[in-house]
């Protein structure tokens, strides 16, 4: 908005967005253009972590980013502390296990299918310590399994990568999340990104036949996050 004549920025809603509305906005283009992937729907939609409804001012915003009519921008909204919040953290063991192994620089393209199993955090009493026992469902206890095609040669400096992606080879791994939130004064991005990971890592090449497996899962960390004696 414009103030004295000059152009201030408003904050009118705050809150960490997911689902398809990211790729038609290509806020991470950089990303989508590594990926060759452009999506071309005419609807967007996102997944707001947060008890408040954005309001009409917002939703023109994102749908103006996603190139699409406001009529057909749809938002979900959930606290991280509810059943809803639990489960669509869980339910992103796959692609945070692709996220790792793009850090690593592992090559996307060989990838041809994954799954992947976590469990489902409690319900916390505040959003603070879901977002602890959630992130912990999948630095704990994340599994996932991706089959690859690629050549012989390649295979061992592919498995290579695979070894350094679990969680457990991070600095910060070791105690429950929100102990490592804590220690650096609540400062998100100043937690060792590796610690985002599946805790353990099964992948196949179809191409040779041979499987690897790194990490492990770690049942004592599991419940020391969840309280359970």
């Amino acid at each position: 908005m414009e103030i004295d004549g000059e152009i201030k920025k408003k904050k009118v809603f705050e809150s960490l967005g997911s689902g398809p509305a990211r790729a038609l906005s290509r806020v991470e283009k950089d990303l989508y253009e590594e990926l060759g992937y452009k999506d071309d729907a005419d609807c967007a939609i996102l997944v707001f972590e947060t008890t408040k409804l954005p309001n009409e001012e917002v939703m023109e915003l994102i749908a103006k980013k996603c190139g699409v009519s406001p009529s057909n921008t749809y938002a979900c909204c959930a606290p991280t502390a509810c059943l809803c919040g639990s489960i669509q953290v869980a339910s992103r063991i796959v692609e945070t296990g692709i996220h790792k192994l793009h850090e690593l620089h592992f090559p996307l393209d060989v990838i041809k299918y994954g799954f992947g199993t976590t469990t489902i955090a409690p319900i916390a009493k505040d959003d603070l310590k879901a977002m602890g026992v959630t992130n912990d469902s999948l630095i704990a206890t994340g599994s996932v399994y991706y089959t690859i095609e690629a050549d012989k040669e390649k295979q061992e400096e592919l498995w290579e990568l695979i070894k350094k992606a679990p969680s457990n080879t991070s600095s910060s791994y070791g105690k429950p999340f929100i102990e490592t939130f804590k220690e650096v004064d609540y400062k998100f991005y100043d937690i060792d990104p590796g610690l985002f990971a599946p805790a353990l890592y099964t992948v196949n090449n179809s191409k040779t036949g041979k499987t690897i497996s790194a990490g492990d899962i770690n049942n004592d960390l599991l419940k020391l996050s969840y309280g359970l004696f």
